[in-house]
């Protein structure tokens, strides 16, 4: 029932958000993915773009509440990171500019563990003026 070492998902989402090189680790397992480039001063403009590269990509299926529900609270999750907790952007004068990845596969070793979804995001937040952000990070994961 362990985690198997080369199959943890959060990690490799996370490293392959930050260098496109690594999807070969992704591909390697047969797992499915996507990736994109997202900025606003409002999250759910953040949440929509991320939901609708997976649907359109098929990392999730769009009619299935569950594989969705499952999407939008990996999101959510990864938001807090970036955001420190505070899932706000254009109303307290924040902006973000983020690449972010989508990773579905099996990381348990038991196939009866099912899927599980991952969401990193990385880029900046901050004022919106250019020049005035700094470096964030988030991941969420969530079984489907």
């Amino acid at each position: 029932m362990s985690l198997a070492e080369q199959k943890r998902i959060g990690k490799i989402a996370m490293l392959y958000v930050l260098d496109e090189a690594r999807l070969e680790s992704v591909e390697e397992l047969g797992w499915i993915h996507c990736s994109g480039k997202v900025g606003s001063m409002e999250s759910n403009k953040i949440v929509a773009a991320i939901e609708t590269a997976a649907k359109k990509n098929e990392v999730i299926n769009g009619s299935v509440y569950r594989e969705t529900h499952a999407l939008y609270h990996a999101i959510m999750e990864a938001l807090h990171g970036v955001t420190r907790g505070q899932v706000q952007l254009g109303t307290v004068l924040r902006t973000v500019g983020l690449r972010f990845t989508v990773v579905r596969g099996q990381p348990y070793e038991q196939p009866e563990e099912g899927e599980w979804i991952a969401v990193a995001l990385y880029g900046t937040i901050g004022a919106p003026v250019k020049g005035l952000e700094h470096e964030a990070i988030g991941l969420g994961i969530n079984h489907i």
